[in-house]
């Protein structure tokens, strides 16, 4: 089972119950059957905080990753930590889907390019 935290401190409603079952689709679908796995949802300032912090660039963006385990094998009986999809629904806004799968292939660890394209071209809507 993937175990999904969501926490909302966006400031507006966002569907989390669709984020989270889209979330554990695409994980299932990528052969990660157990985990856990955080979804963020923030606004722009702290976003962009994040992204400056993180990338040094300074501007707001829809989703950054930030992962964990990934796919590396873990010792028997430790539970994968997938690591925290953090995305800003006034980026986004109801396009929200596609953000959230490219920010989930990147705590998998995929990178930008081809591969990653295709797998997220198979998950538009």
């Amino acid at each position: 089972m993937i175990a999904v935290e969501v926490s909302n401190r966006s400031g507006v409603e966002v569907d989390e119950e669709s984020a989270t079952a889209l979330a554990r689709s695409l994980l299932e679908a990528e052969g990660v059957a157990e985990g856990e796995l955080g979804l963020v949802f923030v606004g722009p300032s702290e976003i962009q905080s994040l992204k400056r912090e993180h990338l040094g660039i300074d501007e707001p963006t829809d989703v950054l990753s930030f992962p964990i385990d990934g796919r590396e094998r873990l010792p028997r009986g430790v539970p994968r930590q997938l690591g925290d999809a953090v995305l800003c629904p006034q980026v986004v806004g109801e396009a929200w889907r596609q953000p959230l799968v490219h920010g989930l292939l990147h705590l998998l660890g995929y990178e930008h390019g081809p591969e990653m394209e295709a797998k997220e071209r198979s998950w538009r809507d």
